[in-house]
């Protein structure tokens, strides 16, 4: 395997650091202070491509690879390592998971605003008594009709109020079956049959959350996988 930085990555790091000199040094305390997310900041990432480094440039992303996406991520966080969080949280766990196992149609829609900084993402898997142990999971996905019914409780959910797309796991099966869980996608602001509560724990540049959701009806075109 080869180790050595390539080209591409010297160039990402340079426009990296450019950019978190101009755009985050400068006002990093203030949102700390402050406790302010700046969502502005996100766009411009995407315009720049950093909000859809792994996603293919079909889709609207910068295409490169995981070591670049690795230098993207390292340089930021050099500066800020909760932008630099917040960042991976949007790319790695959101983005990547439709990528990975949306279907065709569902890529089509969401990627391209994910990876254009137009959207952020979020990820729900950890829960209070359990953290990630997907399998203690206990918030559960019930299938009604053409609906399934989600209740529960995501903790320590970074953009779980930023977001405007959250991939949530819920337990669709029996409890402690590695197969019997489900990812949902669930948009904010978008017309549900029944609303979802959201709630804030803390605030920092990078927000983290509890997010509850009290039979929340969830269409099947949401599902994932």
């Amino acid at each position: 395997m080869n180790f050595e930085t390539s080209e591409t990555q010297h160039m990402i790091a340079h426009s990296i650091q450019e950019f978190a000199k101009k755009h985050i040094k400068p006002f990093m305390m203030d949102w700390d202070e402050e406790q302010t997310f700046p969502e502005d900041l996100f766009h411009k990432l995407g315009e720049m491509g950093f909000m859809g480094v792994l996603v293919p440039e079909e889709y609207g992303g910068s295409g490169f690879n995981y070591h670049d996406y690795i230098t993207v991520i390292e340089e930021i966080s050099k500066v800020d390592s909760s932008i630099g969080l917040s960042l991976a949280a949007h790319n790695s766990l959101c983005t990547n998971h439709i990528l990975e196992f949306a279907n065709d149609e569902q890529k089509e829609k969401w990627l391209p605003k994910l990876a254009s900084g137009q959207w952020i993402g979020a990820w729900g898997l950890t829960e209070h008594n359990t953290g990630s142990d997907a399998g203690g999971m206990s918030t559960t996905a019930i299938k009604d009709g053409d609906y399934y019914v989600l209740n529960g409780a995501k903790n320590f959910i970074t953009h779980g109020i930023t977001g405007d797309i959250s991939v949530i796991i819920a337990r669709t099966g029996e409890k402690g079956d590695s197969r019997g869980m489900t990812a949902f996608a669930i948009e904010k602001g978008k017309k549900q049959k029944t609303p979802y509560m959201t709630g804030s724990w803390k605030k920092w540049a990078l927000i983290v959350t509890l997010n509850l959701f009290l039979n929340l009806f969830i269409g099947q075109s949401l599902i994932i996988i």
